[in-house]
């Protein structure tokens, strides 16, 4: 009989955890690649899951795709993997029959941009084709957390194969995906797709797949499925653990077959213990064929509080707006800093930005900082948010406290690496890049956390991105904005430009943008100073003119100090016609220099402002 019509009319058991048993057992490299050098291995496990009462086993071939292949250098092994993993499991099934499942994982997690539904959707079909050649009783999708990537999957192998499809999404709560979409509907979706069994698994332990299917109504045609971990995992001298009673997972298994689940395995920390205690407590269970799901009560999620100030971005669109950006110390003494914040708001600064350990050098949080000027003395912060020195949990807290605190103006940069700064032996994190923490800012400000949770209350962030120009060809870096721009991107502040020709070089490459873009400017302090950021700042290069000009100072700091701000407005000149937004970079907490142009650009606009006046009275 074949697999589903099996699945019309009993519960089937299916297997438990590959890979953490094999990392039990010690092995700790590229799991698939033992399908081919180590065969007898996987075997081993296929035949003592069948021992233990398993109908259905899945293939050794979770990873077994080019992108996660990559990692060891075997992206070019696919087919080679595939075709032995399929083998060895038809193998170990041929004698007691069991169903046997070609497995596909999922490739994106949080990380959405490390490849592209498109890309995704070529590495699927290229491990699919040697599974289907092994002709298997179904592929079997697990661990999908991202919604879009399981969707067109399953949308491409519907329309490759005929088989069987058992499509699982994982989620970070129970009863609701990573996007924020609720269970029942995510499964609803797979079915109408064509999958023809949809369910969970991985992440959750019994507890609280139990929880989330609970709310989950039976479909219409497709089946349920579950394969929750053992447990919650624990780390016990270095080491990933999952500690479960084995007959308290069978009970769970009892629970989800009353849920309306059919096909009942296990994911990570299960062994051959668990799946027999699931097959002696199913022992003669028969499927539910109706079920009035719990209704889950509404989350409901607050609109953001009326913004104090209206967005940068929107502010630049129509008139002229000044960024400064005013580097928090290296020290702990802030009176100064806080005088320069205050006398740059004087001045007309519309908002006062702050790196966040820029060149990965220590200063003192820029969110501290933000919120004294902010709450003392009114000064409108930006702050500046990388990936490098914060994991997700550390973002995601980051980033509610930034909210919690009325600080609604972010810059995400992925961030300068740990090896440039003062601790080159630091970690760098790099859970995501700013590609992708555009796109999860821009979730919380629909309420819904990184893992899906509902916040209860929508942020209310206005996101720019960093755009360097000082690239040997512009539009390269501009198509990088336009996918910044997709990813979430309100508006760009760019690396200082020290020539008018490269302003408008930029002009040129942006004008069919509409996001507002803020020209970066940065007074020369010295020759020194000057040499210091043509030869060894990434993304900053002078002109000889320039270098020549701050060269001619020499030793006197008051001629330096004239000749760099004489430079800076000269490029304004060009820029404040090209541009509403001007960047205003503070070179060593010099902020007389920056209040010097801030000074010279309102009355650059006044100057204009009355010639337009004197034309219209003189027409």
């Amino acid at each position: 009989m074949k697999f589903l019509e099996r699945l019309q009319n009993e519960v089937l058991v299916a297997d438990g955890a590959m890979g953490t048993l094999l990392y039990a057992e010690g092995h700790d490299f590229c799991y698939e690649q033992l399908n081919v050098e180590k065969p007898d291995v996987i075997r081993l496990i296929h035949e003592q899951y069948i021992a233990a009462g398993a109908d259905v086993i899945q293939t050794n071939t979770y990873s077994a795709n080019a992108l996660k292949l990559a990692r060891y250098g075997l992206e070019h092994r696919v087919k080679e993997f595939n075709e032995a993993g399929i083998a060895i499991a038809k193998q170990a099934a041929a004698a007691g029959g069991q169903y046997v499942l070609g497995t596909i994982g999922g490739m994106r997690t949080i990380g959405k941009n490390e490849a592209s539904v498109d890309e995704v959707v070529s590495m699927v079909q290229q491990q699919a084709e040697p599974l289907l050649a092994g002709n298997p009783d179904g592929l079997q999708l697990e661990t999908y957390y991202d919604f879009d990537e399981l969707s067109a999957v399953v949308r491409h192998l519907r329309q490759l194969t005929d088989v069987p499809l058992i499509a699982q999404v994982s989620m970070h709560e129970p009863g609701v995906l990573q996007n924020g979409l609720q269970l029942n509907e995510a499964l609803h979706r797979l079915e109408a797709l064509g999958a023809d069994v949809v369910g969970v698994n991985c992440r959750l332990g019994p507890y609280h797949t139990i929880q989330a299917f609970e709310s989950v109504e039976l479909p219409e045609k497709a089946f349920l499925s579950a394969y929750p971990n053992a447990s919650l995992l624990d780390v016990e001298d270095g080491r990933i653990v999952y500690v479960s009673e084995t007959d308290y997972y069978g009970r769970a298994a009892r629970l989800l077959q009353e849920e309306g689940v059919r096909l009942i395995g296990g994911c990570c920390g299960t062994t051959p213990a668990h799946i027999e205690a699931v097959k002696a407590q199913l022992a003669g269970t028969v499927p539910v064929t109706e079920k009035k799901a719990a209704e889950r009560k509404p989350i409901v999620i607050r609109d953001p509080e009326p913004a104090r100030y209206e967005p940068l971005h929107v502010k630049a669109e129509r008139e002229r707006t000044i960024l400064v950006e005013l580097d928090t110390p290296r020290h702990l003494e802030i009176d100064d800093y806080l005088e320069g914040a205050r006398q740059l708001k004087a001045a007309g600064a519309d908002a006062v930005t702050m790196a966040d350990n820029s060149l990965a050098s220590p200063r003192i949080s820029n969110l501290a900082m933000a919120s004294i000027v902010k709450h003392q003395d009114d000064v409108r912060p930006l702050v500046h948010v990388t990936c490098r020195d914060r994991n997700l949990i550390g973002l995601q807290s980051h980033l509610m406290g930034l909210d919690a605190l009325g600080i609604h103006d972010i810059l995400a940069v992925t961030g300068d690496p740990t090896k440039i700064g003062d601790f080159p032996g630091a970690t760098s994190v790099y859970d995501v890049s700013s590609l992708e923490l555009f796109q999860l800012i821009k979730q919380l400000n629909e309420g819904i956390s990184f893992s899906g949770r509902p916040l209860r209350k929508k942020a209310n962030f206005s996101v720019a991105g960093a755009f360097n120009p000082n690239v040997r060809v512009v539009e390269r870096a501009v198509k990088r904005l336009e996918k910044k721009i997709e990813c979430g991107a309100d508006y760009f502040i760019t690396q200082p430009v020290y020539t008018k020709e490269k302003i408008l070089e930029i002009h040129e490459a942006v004008r069919h943008l509409d996001t507002p873009i803020f020209l970066g400017i940065m007074p020369l302090t010295n020759s020194r100073n000057a040499e210091f950021l043509h030869h060894e700042v990434p993304g900053i290069k002078l002109s000889d003119d320039v270098l020549a000009r701050m060269e001619a100072c020499g030793d006197d700091r008051q001629a330096a100090t004239e000749e760099g701000l004489q430079i800076a407005r000269e490029l304004i000149d060009t820029a404040a016609g090209l541009f509403n937004g001007i960047y205003l970079i503070t070179p060593f907490l010099r902020y007389d220099m920056t209040v010097e142009l801030i000074h010279y650009i309102k009355e650059l606009d006044a100057q204009s402002e009355r010639e337009v006046h004197h034309a219209a009275i003189t027409r």
